[in-house]
């Protein structure tokens, strides 16, 4: 199982910092580092002359629900050294399929949102929320395909309205993950994590999302 990433030492004042917060789509779940949407998405931007560390600091961990987020969090202060220039959160999968209370997700999603902007320096224009991908349409979910398609939807609606009405950027990779329904080259070997390629799909989406506040 991948480790929690959290980097080495600070980086020279010059150069700006992404850190990324989830789970097991986070840390890159049967993929390579490089692979990692978070940094891809330093590749892309990085092209644009922006003096960006590599790789991203990451915490995350392949089946944290949103208290296993905050839980790392509230004992990893000693090695985290915000602010950060950028910080992106996704989690709420495990939540979904652990039957997590709904309620209960809006209001634990709402503190790991709050912890994200907590390391911006309570800059929320440097935060970045991406949806929940769908796993229904790989073969680990095609046993009960609709169900979970369905409840990754209304935790979806929980996330998106949490994060537009603190006027946080809402990335939607859910439509793009649905694709590898009908494009198994976008599934990792492990038949249930996405593979490099669609991660690379979401980098090009998040990376004209955060350029803009680095410049």
């Amino acid at each position: 199982m991948p480790t929690v990433g959290y980097g080495g030492t600070p980086p020279a004042s010059s150069q700006k910092r992404i850190l990324a917060l989830g789970d097991s789509y986070t840390i890159g779940e049967a993929v390579t580092e490089a692979e990692r949407f978070s940094n891809k998405t330093i590749s892309i931007i990085t092209t644009s002359g922006i003096n960006l560390k590599y790789p991203s600091q990451i915490v995350a961990r392949t089946g944290w629900t949103t208290q296993n987020l905050l839980n790392e969090l509230s004992v990893s202060g000693n090695v985290l050294t915000p602010p950060y220039d950028a910080v992106t959160l996704l989690i709420g999968v495990n939540d979904q399929y652990q039957h997590v209370d709904t309620a209960l997700y809006r209001t634990r999603f709402l503190q790991c949102l709050n912890k994200a902007i907590e390391y911006t320096g309570s800059k929320t224009e440097r935060v970045f929320v991406l949806s929940i991908p769908d796993y229904s349409v790989t073969p680990f979910g095609t046993g009960n395909a609709a169900q979970i398609a369905k409840e990754i939807d209304w935790f979806n609606a929980i996330n998106k309205q949490v994060t537009l009405q603190m006027g946080i950027s809402y990335t939607d990779i859910t439509p793009s993950s649905r694709m590898a329904a009908t494009d198994r080259t976008l599934i990792a070997a492990d038949s249930l994590h996405p593979s490099g390629k669609e991660y690379q799909k979401w980098a090009n989406m998040l990376a004209p999302q955060i350029l803009p506040v680095l410049q």
